[in-house]
């Protein structure tokens, strides 16, 4: 290890992981401590084996090697090492350039506000409503899915059911506000007019928290039907609005947001209805894609599950009963973003929010697919160009068709 800060720190790994690991591995280095500034994966023999952090102060934190070496045994080691599985490619192929979101900020249609937050105008915003309007014309026209638009804020309870705090602590985004009390108002009003820092008044002044912002829409709609009986044919549920995970730095261009739009589509009922509605789902996303003509592939996935003893097993778990696909789409020359999710869970939401279908006693199985509207709008850009009038024809037909009536 060496202490020079200008080089980084070099820390040596517990293993020498292949590629596949070694991304896992930087999906989560970053979450590991805030000290991290950057890192970079080092590699011997065309595997990992070691990492070079550079700090925020130059400095090597004391604990800070022990605890990405936590990460790699807890998290990455004990999951399958193999290579995604491919369910299908479409049928275009395309060289992405890079330096699409330099151009969208150059030409004032993006607008980097905060960590993990971009304002976005014209052409890109209607293209996310065009996307979004040709996704929820399937799952209304053709899966028959009843709409619903939620509140922003969802109760912590509703994620503290269902485990999502032991499963994904690095994503949760926390709301609070200042207690209804006139003493801590006029004392919080104070200090502000006195130059304090409001991020360092506000905490001891807050009441219990006691709502989250959403990581996805679905736990909305889990939280809906809590303790409720459901129809015995298949129940199909979509809505679209805002979602929230903390991305800590790996916060970049359109790809990663803290802030950022999904629309998704939930299923309830047997196994066999729920099985068929997302594969009915995934081919018609295909279709989609293709019409588009984006350059992309559907390939097994698992979630970042992270810092619980289960961790890694619960990924390989995901991929080995291929519980989980992601839609890729191509967004550079070596890079992709994952734009959609087709999700299986089993009876686990069932089980947890006590959801039953009509005899009162029977779990539901339930599924979801879900969208990020920004990233699919930005893969499209990154492969077609800023300019709609330069977009293919067959591109340009299939978004005209979202503003068609039906």
């Amino acid at each position: 290890m060496t202490l020079n800060p200008f080089a980084g720190h070099v820390i040596t790994l517990d293993a020498r992981l292949p590629a596949r690991l070694a991304t896992e591995f930087a999906k989560r280095v970053f979450f590991a401590s805030e000290d991290i500034r950057d890192f970079q994966l080092m590699e011997t023999d065309g595997q990992v084996d070691a990492v070079r952090v550079t700090t925020v102060d130059g400095r090597l934190p004391d604990g800070l090697a022990e605890k990405l070496r936590f990460v790699l045994r807890n998290d990455v080691l004990s999951q399958l090492a193999r290579e995604p599985k491919v369910i299908w490619r479409s049928a275009a192929r395309r060289d992405c350039p890079d330096g699409t979101f330099e151009a969208l900020v150059d030409k004032a249609i993006a607008y980097p506000v905060g960590e993990g937050q971009v304002a976005l105008g014209q052409p890109v915003l209607d293209l996310m409503d065009d996307l979004d309007h040709l996704i929820r014309r399937i799952a209304v026209g053709e899966l028959g899915a009843t709409e619903f638009r939620y509140p922003t804020l969802i109760p912590i309870d509703a994620l503290h059911r269902c485990d999502y705090f032991t499963a994904f602590p690095q994503f949760a985004m926390f709301a609070t506000r200042l207690r209804a009390d006139l003493d801590t108002y006029r004392e919080f009003v104070a200090d502000v007019r006195g130059g304090a820092d409001v991020g360092t008044e506000v905490l001891d002044r807050c009441a219990d928290v006691a709502y989250c912002l959403p990581p996805t829409m679905c736990y909305h709609t889990f939280n809906q039907f809590a303790g409720r009986a459901l129809p015995p044919e298949l129940s199909v549920v979509t809505t679209r609005g805002k979602s929230f995970r903390h991305e800590a730095r790996y916060h970049r261009t359109l790809a990663r947001l803290w802030d950022f739009t999904i629309r998704e589509i939930v299923f309830f009922g047997a196994r066999d209805e729920v099985l068929t509605a997302r594969a009915r789902l995934l081919d018609r996303i295909r279709d989609l894609v293709d019409a588009l003509e984006l350059s992309g592939r559907c390939e097994v996935a698992g979630d970042p599950f992270f810092c619980a003893a289960d961790s890694g097993a619960r990924s390989s778990s995901q991929r080995l009963l291929e519980l989980k696909y992601e839609l890729q789409l191509d967004i550079g020359p070596r890079d992709s973003v994952a734009a959609g999710s087709f999700n299986l869970h089993e009876r686990f939401f069932g089980d947890c929010f006590d959801i039953t279908l009509a005899d009162g006693h029977t779990t539901p199985y339930t599924g979801c697919v879900g969208f990020g509207l920004e990233r699919l709008a930005f893969a499209v850009i990154c492969q077609h160009g800023v300019d709609p009038a330069a977009w293919p024809a067959g591109t340009r037909q299939t978004l005209a068709q979202a503003r068609e009536r039906w």
